[in-house]
């Protein structure tokens, strides 16, 4: 008799972040609701994913780990200090703190806001290609997809000029913490990067608040409701979050969107000679590099999830990349691109419930605009080396690209 190895979730496994949809499509197959050896659940269907997402039950906050998930914890305490269970971002709060903020942000955050960012997107992006189409040859994700949404969440929050490479490293830093799997190196690192953000976002919000315009970060100090303002800690931390997640999902998107259409030249095509696709494809883009990998829920009672017990104050991660690529939610075809594809807007990318992504709408705008007009301008573009990929579980993407663009 032969044993057969147990399926288990393994993200360290050599060319688990290049292609992570086999090992996806395993855990499902065998082990959908899996319990893994470092604490944490993992859920890799749809149906299991989108239930957990949308129910209020849930929580995101931290203080709502059970004891037996305290060794994360006391990691973070160690690098972050006093500020370890400080934050107050949208990102780890439950209602009514959470209704409260986002309700807050909302008011800046309007959809006439980032229509009215059309035009700058454009501008934008049109800079970047005439470059590329000057000297023939791009890094894509240098050239265009980190650039584009870090200007353009300076421009809409009215920042003044800062050092994109310093901030870069900083982000990218801070984002591994998002990671199911990190080193204490990493948190240190991330620590000291968290510090250094912060510094730099005070310093922008004082300079805004004795210098108000017509911008995010302005309305953001401003807003207010029944007599209710953002702290100085709660504007710093939302700031950081539309900057720091935001921005390194929306790259994620773009460089990993352009990589696989390229992959894909009969998609790409497609879409290049039908601009009434844009919007749909960046949704089936979406669904299919799932900048965002997983989302986490703790439980606040013991639960029941295909049969499987889960204790209150476990950590559940929710696999947002498998998720869209369930072929009993999308069919046999679910591990293929499909520009045309129906009912893609489905995905689960931008989470569900309460915690749907505030940026979804910029994001989605952001890569139809990078992605539409880069295809049209270049129709013979080709790749000129292997993709270079970023090492992140959770925020994974291509970290640099080489192109032809004639």
């Amino acid at each position: 008799m032969t044993d057969i190895a147990p399926t288990f979730f393994n993200p360290l496994e050599d060319g688990y972040v290049a292609s992570p949809w086999s090992h996806f499509d395993d855990l499902r197959r065998n082990e959908p609701v899996h319990h893994s050896p470092i604490g944490q659940w993992f859920l890799f269907r749809y149906d299991d994913v989108s239930a957990l997402l949308r129910d209020p039950a849930q929580s995101v906050d931290d203080v709502n780990i059970a004891h037996h998930n305290e060794d994360r914890l006391a990691q973070f305490e160690k690098a972050f200090g006093e500020d370890a269970e400080r934050s107050t971002s949208m990102l780890g709060r439950d209602a009514p703190d959470h209704t409260r903020l986002r309700r807050l942000v909302s008011k800046a955050f309007t959809p006439a806001a980032i229509a009215a960012l059309r035009p700058v997107i454009e501008d934008l992006v049109d800079d970047a290609l005439d470059v590329m189409d000057e000297r023939g040859t791009t890094e894509i994700v240098h050239d265009l997809a980190f650039p584009l949404p870090f200007d353009v969440i300076s421009v809409m929050l009215g920042m003044p000029e800062s050092d994109k490479d310093q901030v870069a490293q900083w982000s990218s830093a801070i984002v591994k913490t998002l990671d199911p799997i990190i080193t204490e190196e990493e948190v240190f690192a991330a620590a000291d990067a968290d510090r250094k953000m912060s510094a730099l976002l005070d310093e922008v919000i004082a300079w805004k608040r004795a210098n108000p315009a017509d911008d995010l970060l302005t309305a953001l100090i401003q807003a207010e409701e029944d007599g209710d303002r953002l702290s100085s800690r709660e504007l710093r931390d939302q700031v950081s979050l539309l900057f720091v997640a935001g921005h390194e999902t929306t790259v994620n998107l773009i460089g990993t969107g352009i990589y696989e259409l390229l992959r894909n030249p009969e998609q790409a095509a497609i879409l290049r000679d039908d601009p009434s696709l844009d919007v749909n494809a960046i949704d089936e883009l979406l669904r299919f590099v799932s900048p965002v990998q997983f989302s986490r829920r703790i439980t606040l009672d013991d639960i029941e999830i295909g049969g499987h017990p889960i204790e209150t104050g476990s950590i559940v991660m929710t696999g947002l990349a498998s998720a869209n690529h369930d072929p009993a939610k999308w069919g046999d075809d679910a591990d293929r691109i499909d520009v045309r594809r129906a009912g893609t807007a489905q995905h689960v990318s931008f989470g569900s419930g309460s915690h749907y992504c505030l940026g979804s709408s910029l994001a989605r705008l952001e890569a139809q605009v990078a992605i539409g007009r880069f295809l049209r301008r270049f129709p013979d573009a080709t790749m000129t080396g292997e993709a270079e990929w970023n090492g992140r579980i959770n925020l994974r993407g291509i970290e640099r690209l080489e192109l032809a663009v004639r």
